[in-house]
């Protein structure tokens, strides 16, 4: 069967899946949680097989990071999928009511997209996720992972349709594509899938968004940056940055960039370095901190690199204006922080940089839908249109609106012999 037929076939399950209970989708949910664990020996065996054939085939260091799916991936895998079942069920949920005229009542109620195509990175752990995600919400999915983790993704997508099978979900619920070429024959069901979700570069993503009439929802590089403010805490400082930069440096919301005003320099910058050196991280700055501090020179493209590596640039700037206007300028609208003790600073900056994200005196690393309790995500939206951030349970929801009426027609209105009189029920 083809990628157009299969997404025909998923298009016409799609109101079936969407028609089941949250009791039948949160069952599927805890079988996939049981499933995943009873036969944890075949995925770590076949992602064994994935990380062999990466080494074999010279992948980046940062790549084989995601590639990587241990026990501890597994245990945060699974209890993702315990808060998504736990978490309260959106689908077909009353959003407001409103009285048109007497006898005239418009319901709009949330409902599932329908069927979602997400093409995403090498992370055997994504794949759950976006398949677990896209059960609770309702929606069929059609998955296509990195060729790099092809073993761990065919041994976890068995698991996961089985275990949906079993639990009662339409036959056509998943599918998973397996084939690089299969891609273009997905960008082309614009009749059938109803969403495209492309994770990876911005390069990847617009190549998406030229080649399809699909909806797309891009998950974009991640640029992302910390200003430390002239009124900062540098016991609070030290650790965020360090945090933002390591705690995982290949994924997206990893710090890249890191802006200092001037009058925080001196006071920031000893303790810092000495805290890169421990984390063998490597500073590349401005000429005015690689003239007093260990680091090597910063070029223009430095500052527009997403690097998924213990490197991040830096520079000064004079006043927070410049902080926000760099950031505005050079970021991927991902997340950004602010390390301050000025409230006013930190309201202003949250408010004038125009990203999904936009924190206080805490790690970019927090961007995340299981931290944010989502449960999980599909992505993180950089964009603005539909879901923005975390793309988790609601992002994954759209609306329609029910009116009821008793026999009411136009004309009425439109001659002035009813008039709307727009009564809220429930808002």
């Amino acid at each position: 069967m083809t990628i157009r037929e299969k997404a025909a076939a998923m298009k016409l399950d799609s109101t079936l899946m969407a028609s089941k209970s949250a009791g039948t989708r949160n069952q599927a949910l805890a079988n996939i949680a049981r499933a995943l664990l009873a036969d944890q020996e075949e995925i770590f065996k076949a992602n064994a097989q994935d990380l062999a054939e990466a080494e074999k085939n010279d992948i980046p260091e940062a790549v084989v990071k995601r590639l990587k799916f241990n026990t501890q991936k597994l245990t945060d895998v699974v209890k993702g999928i315990e808060n998504l079942i736990d978490l309260p069920d959106k689908v077909y949920e009353t959003q407001f009511v409103r009285e048109l005229d007497e006898g005239l009542t418009l319901v709009r109620e949330s409902c599932p997209i329908g069927v979602i195509g997400v093409i995403f990175e090498a992370r055997p752990d994504a794949l759950v996720q976006i398949a677990c995600l896209c059960i609770k919400s309702g929606n069929c999915a059609i998955l296509k992972g990195g060729s790099e983790t092809k073993h761990t993704n065919k041994v976890l997508f068995s698991l996961i349709y089985q275990a949906a099978m079993e639990s009662g979900l339409p036959e056509n619920c998943l599918f998973q594509a397996e084939l690089r070429d299969e891609i273009s024959e997905l960008l082309a069901c614009h009749e059938s899938v109803d969403l495209l979700i492309p994770r990876g570069s911005n390069a990847f993503v617009q190549y998406i968004m030229d080649n399809t009439k699909i909806p797309v929802m891009g998950h974009a590089d991640g640029i992302c940056h910390i200003y430390v403010d002239k009124d900062f805490d540098i016991d609070k400082a030290i650790p965020v940055i360090i945090d933002a930069k390591t705690q995982y440096t290949a994924a997206c919301n990893a710090v890249e960039t890191l802006l200092v005003h001037s009058d925080a320099v001196d006071a920031l910058m000893p303790r810092l370095n000495e805290a890169f050196r421990a984390h063998n991280i490597e500073l590349r700055a401005t000429a005015d901190i690689t003239d007093r501090y260990d680091s090597k020179p910063a070029a223009d493209e430095d500052f527009a690199t997403e690097y998924l590596d213990l490197i991040i640039s830096a520079k000064t700037v004079n006043h927070i204006d410049e902080a926000i206007l760099h950031i505005n300028k050079y970021g991927s609208h991902h997340t950004d922080c602010i390390i301050t003790e000025d409230k006013e600073a930190a309201e202003y900056f949250m408010r004038m940089v125009d990203s999904a994200g936009v924190y206080q005196n805490c790690s970019t690393r927090f961007a995340d839908g299981f931290r944010y309790g989502f449960g999980a995500e599909v992505g993180i939206s950089t964009g603005k249109i539909h879901a923005r951030g975390p793309v988790g349970l609601e992002g994954l929801l759209t609306y329609k609106y029910k009116l009821y009426g008793n026999g009411q027609i136009v004309a009425d209105y439109a001659s002035g012999k009813k008039e709307f009189h727009f009564k809220e029920i429930y808002q």
